[in-house]
């Protein structure tokens, strides 16, 4: 319907002018003298303009465009740079340049205009830039380009819409937290629970005799040869500490201050030293097992720009069925915007399994937790389950405290 309209519109435009042009000349021709053949001889040099421009051909031109990165963090700038080339040097009165925005990018701060008029006469290269403020998280497409010029009256126009098409992730945006150990308390009193031991093979601390279960490779063969029987080198024993987070996809309220958290938790565990793992449930499934390094959180950090909340299930129901594949002797994470009576009711049910579950409540900024979330954080506080309420304006005051 759109197109058949502005088909109408261009063709009316075209039947005015020469309907114009006709009666100019006529008017002319019939009535003679000097006044109307200057009113003719007036029309007739933009008459001959807007012909010209109605043959002028706009697929001759060359559009590119470039951003001013190639990642972006939630909040950053773009700054995109539109050149025309074109090889004939016409002169153009005006032409008016726009990128044309899809909808995820609508609401962005536009310090500098994506449509602009600009009057290029004979230039051969024409360039424009704009620039967007507060870039929403996300995986974003340009894709159109619309150049729009016609003749001095506004009577004839000519619009060409070009297809370039550029894809760029705009990733979390986070702040450095400090990554804590806790105690957690159960019914026998309080350990540090959920905690295996490993051997660091790079740290001898002494020697002992050889006890069954004992590696080859630990023999110390020196102590051995002095004391004429098997001596083993004593080790120094490590807590490992693997940390695996859930993320709360089954419901859109604070869900970019979850995501954003979620970074944030990944990047100061990894750098404490421990391995992490993330559970993303929605129309994608989207495990990652425990690992660490810097692969692991790039790997994560790519999901996250992506992910959008489109669980169909509820995030209580993902909790169940997940944790029962996870491996043992591991501290479970969950981040979520909004805390519900299914969430309470299935951590509930897993305290019994004595595990080490904490639970983070995000919220934007200007939001505050609601009186039944207040109820439910006591309920999980009684049942000794760490919670935690995260307020997008004090992330840069918060000291991670996660066991």
């Amino acid at each position: 319907m759109k197109a058949y309209f502005r088909k109408f519109k261009r063709t009316s435009k075209l039947v005015a002018f020469l309907f114009l042009l006709v009666v100019t000349f006529m008017y002319a021709m019939f009535q003679g003298g000097f006044v109307s053949w200057f009113l003719f001889f007036s029309f007739l040099p933009f008459s001959i303009y807007g012909l010209l421009i109605l043959f002028y051909p706009l697929n001759d031109f060359k559009v590119t465009r470039t951003l001013n990165q190639e990642q972006y963090r939630s909040g950053d700038r773009l700054i995109g740079t539109v050149t025309v080339t074109r090889k004939f040097p016409f002169p153009l009165g005006y032409l008016v340049m726009e990128e044309v925005l899809p909808s995820d990018l609508l609401f962005c701060v536009q310090t500098k205009k994506v449509k602009i008029l600009l009057f290029p006469w004979f230039k051969k290269t024409i360039t424009f830039q704009y620039a967007l403020d507060r870039m929403p998280r996300g995986e974003h497409t340009l894709s159109t380009i619309r150049l729009k010029t016609g003749d001095f009256l506004g009577l004839l126009e000519k619009e060409k819409v070009f297809h370039l098409e550029n894809h760029f992730l705009v990733y979390p945006h986070y702040v450095d937290l400090i990554y804590r150990k806790r105690e957690s308390k159960f019914d026998q009193g309080s350990t540090t629970s959920n905690v295996k031991l490993v051997r660091d093979t790079s740290m001898t601390v002494g020697v002992r005799e050889y006890q069954p279960g004992d590696r080859f490779s630990w023999i110390d063969w020196k102590a051995t040869a002095k004391k004429n029987d098997i001596m083993t080198k004593e080790f120094e024993q490590q807590q490992s500490h693997d940390v695996l987070i859930y993320l709360d996809r089954s419901q859109a309220s604070s869900f970019e201050s979850a995501v954003s958290y979620t970074a944030a938790l990944t990047k100061a565990i990894l750098r404490f030293g421990s391995q992490v793992g993330l559970v993303s449930i929605g129309k994608d499934r989207s495990i990652f097992p425990l690992r660490g390094g810097e692969e692991q959180f790039a790997q994560i950090y790519f999901h996250l720009a992506r992910v959008q909340p489109n669980s169909k299930i509820s995030f209580a129901k993902t909790m169940e069925m997940e944790m029962g594949k996870a491996q043992p002797n591991v501290t479970f994470l969950f981040v979520t915007g909004k805390l519900t009576k299914g969430m309470v009711d299935s951590i509930g049910k897993l305290t019994y399994r004595q595990m080490n579950m904490q639970v983070y409540v995000t919220k934007d900024e200007g939001q505050r937790v609601s009186k039944e979330e207040s109820v439910y954080i006591e309920q999980l506080q009684k049942r000794d389950v760490y919670v935690k309420v995260v307020k997008q304006g004090e992330l840069k005051s918060l000291y991670s405290e996660v066991s």
